[in-house]
């Protein structure tokens, strides 16, 4: 007879796996692709209530760290892009990293539409 004990190991849940997708993408540069695809996909199948904000703060990190990017790409000729990417890749890491903490522990984000952490 076992025993499943929901707070051991590591849960590889839809927000989980998109996060783990985000932060892949330093090493592979494309994985994100992988992961907004996913989060689209997913956030209309969600069956689980605390979920759903982690699909909207995950969603809303891809394409705000993309724009910010590009704006990034085209600043690079005045120089100023240069300093912006660092400041990107924090943020989406930053925010990769507290969706996976939350998702984790299966709670939602406290405001999935802030701009901030």
């Amino acid at each position: 007879m076992t025993e499943q004990n929901t707070n051991s190991g590591f849960d590889f849940n839809q927000p989980t796996i998109i996060s783990l997708l985000y932060l892949g993408s330093f090493v592979t540069g494309f994985s994100g692709l992988v992961g907004i695809v996913l989060a689209h996909v997913w956030q209309s199948d969600n069956e689980e209530s605390w979920a759903a904000s982690h699909f909207t703060y995950l969603i809303r990190t891809f394409w705000f760290g993309f724009i910010a990017s590009i704006i990034a790409s085209v600043l690079m000729f005045v120089l100023i892009g240069f300093l912006l990417f660092p400041i990107i890749a924090i943020w989406v890491g930053v925010r990769s990293v507290m969706s996976l903490v939350k998702a984790q522990r299966r709670e939602p984000m406290p405001e999935p539409e802030t701009m901030l952490f």
